[in-house]
């Protein structure tokens, strides 16, 4: 087992900007591990946490666990709008994740994922501070994706039957 190496708070700036760099390379997993020495000097790091948040976001698969990770770190989130929005990024992109497995229901399960964002993209709007949008741009954008994708529908629920008296 290896002991990391503590980076200095006078280097935090600069590591913020290597995580955002690899995070759009699409290396969250270098991204995540930056994001982890911050905050092992700096736990309440706000965009540590962001960043890392998204860097889990960005590994989702249909069943990769990393879900937890990323609404544990969303906790940590001082802002209530932040919190919100956060909760409709992670059940946004698990819905996506979701979709991409292809599995029987997948769709069913999707749809009622992009709901729940939405409701929660609903409760960033209205703590929401001024001349930010995100959230709305956020719901619009799942409005959009269920709208134009025919195949994300509710599940049906079958209808309960009656028992039949006298069997």
């Amino acid at each position: 087992m290896f002991s990391l190496k503590p980076i200095t708070r006078e280097a935090i700036p600069r590591a913020i900007e290597k995580a955002e760099r690899y995070r759009l390379l699409n290396q969250p997993w270098a991204a995540e591990s930056i994001c982890e020495d911050i905050l092992a000097i700096e736990p309440a790091h706000q965009v540590a946490l962001r960043i890392l948040l998204l860097s889990h976001t960005d590994q989702f698969t249909g069943g990769s666990g990393r879900g937890a990770r990323a609404d544990a770190v969303r906790t940590q989130l001082t802002s209530a709008y932040e919190r919100a929005y956060y909760a409709g990024i992670i059940l946004e992109r698990r819905a996506k994740a979701k979709l991409d497995t292809g599995h029987p229901g997948a769709s069913h399960v999707a749809y009622g994922l992009f709901r729940d964002a939405m409701s929660s993209y609903e409760d960033a709007e209205r703590v929401r501070p001024s001349g930010n949008d995100d959230a709305i741009l956020r719901w619009n954008a799942c409005a959009r994706m269920l709208d134009e994708s025919p195949n994300l529908v509710r599940a049906a629920t079958p209808p309960v039957s009656e028992p039949v008296i006298g069997e």
